[in-house]
């Protein structure tokens, strides 16, 4: 059975990432991570990608250079590993069509929000104050696809709901929503995976 290609777009830690890698190295998730791409030199998921044996390439978007210029660069980077998925596992820059128009229905983003709500930054931040203003009881996860430049709206692949506790910190909230993100960002990849799996027997 051919395993699944994942390229990983990362800009920090890279939390996500080593759930991945985990479950890759176990044998849970049938995957091949081909490589692992950072906006920032200094993302710690560059130093988790070397220590699985993975390539960890850094693609710096120039001061002065145009954001579709970096976004087509990017794209030919990423096709020379002919991914089937590209994962935005904590990727901080909005990829415009530049890059999108390469992989329809190919790139997947973790958003630590449940679908229509606190889209873009701070979103577990957010997601608390709204809990202490007593607008919500829970916020979640979801897993989902990219089709276009709209921020953390594509079509949903999963999602899971987090309670926030009458007891939580921002903190100790932010621990469940991250525990949740490498559960669900990983069943969704073995889902994808059992799914082309299907496709090709």
């Amino acid at each position: 059975m051919r395993k699944m290609r994942l390229i990983v777009l990362i800009s920090g830690n890279g939390s996500n990432l080593q759930a991945i890698l985990d479950a890759v190295q176990s044998g849970d998730l049938p995957a091949e991570v081909c490589a692992v791409i950072s906006n920032k030199k200094g993302a710690y998921g560059l130093e988790r990608a070397r220590k699985a044996g993975v390539p960890a390439v850094v693609k710096v978007k120039w001061k002065d250079q145009d954001r579709r210029d970096y976004d087509a660069e990017l794209a030919e980077l990423v096709r020379e590993y002919r991914p089937d998925w590209i994962v935005l596992a904590g990727w901080m820059r909005i990829l415009s069509m530049s890059f999108l128009k390469h992989f329809p229905d190919r790139v997947i983003n973790l958003h630590p929000a449940l679908p229509g709500t606190f889209p873009g930054v701070n979103a577990v931040q957010r997601a608390f104050q709204a809990f202490q203003q007593g607008e919500i009881s829970q916020s979640g996860v979801m897993v989902h696809l990219v089709p276009d430049e709209d921020v953390d709206a594509g079509p949903l692949l999963a999602q899971r709901e987090v309670e926030i506790h009458k007891d939580d910190t921002v903190e100790t909230f932010e621990k469940r929503i991250h525990n949740c993100e490498h559960i669900l960002l990983v069943e969704t990849l073995k889902n994808l995976a059992a799914h082309m799996e299907d496709q090709n027997a």
